[in-house]
């Protein structure tokens, strides 16, 4: 497979600037701002140190993913990659499953729209706010890469700027008490309140390990942006660099503040599903005028993610019908070098998160994070062992000539593996999580779409 032959006809508008912030606001979603409400519930205190592991067990993943993304900078990513070192049926089954994960995460980010709008309009129905964020956000997909680009460029700075402004003001209230009536409000919440720092014992970090995964899914989507992003030579092992100390900085410095300044048991009581921890910490201290823009934010931020999503899914679909694994009406591009056809396939099929937050608004959103959790960490698992299938095609000297080496393979490897696996079991046997099964479901299907109507086509081929 040329590096090229199948990202060349794609526009490469996406320069080293758009790449790292749609890296950093990848890790930036609802799994921060409504799903670390269950987290809380399920930790307490103790949820800083599920970030500070599952970050570094996320970094080991994009490393992984990093080595082969340097080598084969194309659009497709992990499913041509699967294609080529594993099997025709992995990257069927990969990119039709990536296509899939992203389809369901945009049905849960339209439905996080709607649960952040009951803030202002209570009566406002669920439905009405993720429709018309769907449809913007298809239009703005349509246009240009360039375009993608700085809207989420822009949509990730939001976010970056707000988690900042709030790790600083709330060190600020709670190391000198400014902001505060001067009153220092101290590291009192994190471990005097009733069972201390492990209010749920080792158990409650595993259990949260769950929605913690799904906070970071979605930072693999640098690799999709190879094919169109500019010199990704330097743009991806650059933007990989950052992830870690962003991933740190976020989820560990804004849970801190926030368990800090608010009792956590009081954090979960007012957000859960119904709505943001953040909002729910600033609405509890009085501060609603705060607790308001951080309620736009927080809409940005499930914006952006949907955007992402869908940005993904015109390119995901687009490489399947190169490789004959999907309608070859999915891979032809508009004057602008965009695979429209793709983008418009799957808001439809997007809108059946519309059609869901009517039916069943209250329920909606943990099936579907469940479902969008056990596929991405299926993906996580997928693109682990491509980087150790493609080491082994390897030379020792290639092997020492490589841009962007795994780091500490093949131990690395082997220990996201462990982890994931682990997180796959808790997801299934935990109440909250356990239509997460349901992701088996669309595996087995997909497996065999491939046997019974692919694979039979291509031997008779």
């Amino acid at each position: 497979m040329d590096k090229q032959s199948d990202s060349e006809n794609l526009q490469r508008g996406l320069s080293e600037r758009h790449v790292q912030l749609i890296a950093i606001g990848g890790a930036v979603g609802i799994g921060l701002f409504l799903a670390s409400g269950s987290a809380i519930a399920s930790a307490g205190p103790s949820l800083l140190l599920s970030y500070l592991l599952g970050g570094c067990i996320v970094y080991f993943i994009m490393r992984a993913l990093g080595e082969v993304a340097v080598e084969n900078p194309i659009t497709g990513s992990f499913s041509a990659y699967a294609n080529k070192f594993i099997s025709p049926c992995a990257g069927f089954m990969v990119g039709w499953t990536y296509w899939f994960l992203w389809v369901v995460s945009s049905m849960t980010e339209v439905t996080a729209v709607g649960i952040y709008c009951s803030f202002w309009w209570p009566e406002l129905p669920q439905w009405i706010p993720g429709l018309l964020s769907l449809l913007c956000i298809m239009g703005a997909n349509l246009f240009s890469s360039k375009m993608f680009g700085e809207i989420e460029f822009w949509f990730s700075l939001i976010k970056v700027i707000t988690i900042v402004l709030i790790v600083i003001v709330g060190l600020a209230m709670i190391f000198f008490g400014i902001g505060n009536s001067g009153r220092i409000i101290g590291l009192h919440n994190l471990y005097a309140l009733k069972g201390g720092f492990f209010p749920f014992g080792i158990s409650g970090i595993l259990k949260s390990l769950g929605m913690v995964i799904l906070a970071f899914v979605g930072i693999e989507f640098i690799g999709v942006t190879a094919g169109e992003v500019k010199n990704p030579e330097k743009s991806i092992p650059s933007s990989i660099n950052k992830v870690l100390g962003g991933m740190i900085f976020f989820y560990v410095g804004t849970m801190f503040v926030l368990m800090c300044i608010y009792p956590w048991m009081n954090i979960t009581k007012g957000s859960g599903v119904s709505g943001s921890p953040f909002v729910a910490t600033f609405s509890g201290l009085g501060i609603k005028q705060a607790a308001a823009i951080i309620n736009f934010v927080v809409i940005t931020a499930a914006l952006s993610s949907c955007n992402s999503g869908m940005f993904s899914n015109g390119r995901m679909l687009y490489n399947l019908a190169l490789q004959k694994h999907a309608p070859q009406c999915l891979g032809k591009l508009n004057s602008n070098k965009i695979p429209s056809n793709g983008i418009i396939f799957s808001f439809f099929v997007s809108l059946i998160g519309v059609m869901l937050n009517y039916i069943m608004p209250d329920n909606v959103f943990m099936i579907l994070a469940g479902i969008s959790t056990a596929l991405g960490i299926w993906i996580f698992g997928i693109i682990v062992i491509v980087q150790m299938r493609s080491r082994k095609n390897k030379t020792a000297e290639e092997i020492a000539n490589l841009k962007y080496p795994m780091l500490l393979y093949p131990y690395s490897n082997y220990i996201a593996l462990l982890a994931l696996i682990l997180t796959t079991y808790l997801l299934f046997v935990n109440k909250e999580t356990r239509m997460s099964i349901l992701s088996l479901v669309w595996l087995l299907f997909i497996y065999l779409v491939y046997k019974l109507f692919v694979e039979r086509k291509e031997y008779h081929n």
